[in-house]
């Protein structure tokens, strides 16, 4: 009886609103360092675009907006004049929305900005001390090899403890507009295993987007190429236009160690120098490599193998992140190895830097 009390109170509520074409929400706004005058504008991020949906003038340090919204939906409050550039992402949803414009800018008061307020203040803090510590020890000249090693491994720990703050603010939050949010924007960061968890706790209403349903693909895709499987060939063009394919060199080598990059890639150029240790320790026991670049410039990538001192074979299609060896492994972020053995057989993913050394060191004992 109570709930159907309550229920019908609040459709009475809900009815007199739209009765009284009461606002659904209300964005209480103050600006830092914007002139009386100036315009902030309330966008909707599209394609990449941010699309102006409102616009508000600031006086006396203060703007508003206000408007109906049936759910809640992530927007944009923007202000862009010389060069002060001031955003801040929030939710638009029922409520008085208490927000704050300017070089730290906030959004609060209703369910959902709280949350992801909480979450953005939570990550900012915990990637500032990351990048102190990082910086304090990244030129020291006066550090050994081991106490560098050391330091490395505690930023990495630092790194693994903020995605495993971001992993858990999705998994309390997956079936409201912040978890579902924040789980496209970090979905890469993740493990396949914890993609899998998330994907299967996300609630109706999410299920069929484009976003999620791109995601289930993904985790396909990723399960035909996990460790284990049969690998898939892959058939491109080298540097000089000769068609060439995988499996020439999967057949031949004991272990090819399949290295995904570009010359436009910093990672990338950074993490070469580890492979090209270790092709040089190990190609004579049977090690091979073959590149394949997701450059979209011919000429670039040839340099980027020049210069880097490149001796294995390359392939690509030119075609950037649209690249095909790229979609047959679901790779969405470089650099990335695939390591397959004679027979076919994905071994081991994404080996880099002392890992890659140490596991080959253990194939060819």
């Amino acid at each position: 009886m109570k709930k159907l009390v309550y229920t019908m109170a609040v459709l009475s509520t809900f009815a007199f609103a739209a009765c009284n074409n009461t606002p659904s929400y209300k964005i209480n706004g103050s600006a830092e360092g914007i002139a009386d005058g100036d315009t902030v504008y309330l966008q909707q991020l599209d394609g990449g675009n941010l699309i102006k949906l409102d616009s508000a003038i600031v006086t006396n340090g203060k703007f508003i907006f206000t408007g109906r919204q049936d759910t809640a939906v992530s927007r944009y409050i923007t202000y862009v004049k010389g060069d002060k550039h001031f955003f801040d992402e929030l939710f638009v949803e029922n409520g008085n929305i208490t927000a704050f414009l300017g070089e730290e800018s906030k959004a609060s008061r209703t369910t959902n900005n709280d949350i992801y307020q909480e979450f953005k203040d939570k990550f900012s803090s915990m990637s500032k001390e990351l990048n102190d510590f990082y910086m304090n020890y990244k030129n020291d000249s006066t550090l050994t090899d081991a106490q560098r090693d050391s330091l490395d491994n505690i930023t990495n720990q630092k790194d693994s403890l903020i995605y495993d703050m971001v992993y858990q603010t999705i998994n309390k939050n997956i079936e409201n507009p912040v978890g579902y949010l924040i789980f496209q924007r970090y979905v890469s960061a993740f493990e396949l295993n914890q993609i899998k968890s998330l994907l299967e706790k996300i609630p109706a209403q999410y299920a069929n987007t484009p976003t999620i349903q791109k995601m289930q693909e993904h985790v396909t895709l990723m399960n035909k190429t996990a460790v284990g499987q049969k690998y898939t060939d892959i058939s491109m063009k080298d540097p000089d236009g000769n068609d060439i394919s995988l499996s020439t060199y999967v057949t031949k080598n004991k272990y090819t160690l399949v290295d995904f990059w570009a010359s436009w890639c910093g990672p990338c150029r950074q993490e070469m120098p580890n492979v090209i240790a270790a092709y040089k320790q190990f190609a004579p026991k049977g090690f091979g490599i073959v590149g394949i670049s997701l450059d979209k410039d011919g000429d670039a990538w040839k340099k980027g193998i020049k210069d880097l001192g490149i001796t294995w074979p390359q392939m690509s299609d030119l075609k950037y992140w649209e690249s095909a060896g790229a979609k047959a492994y679901g790779i969405n972020a470089i650099p990335a190895t695939v390591l397959i053995d004679q027979q076919g057989i994905i071994v081991e993913r994404d080996l880099r830097g002392d890992a890659l050394t140490k596991r080959l060191g253990e194939l060819f004992q």
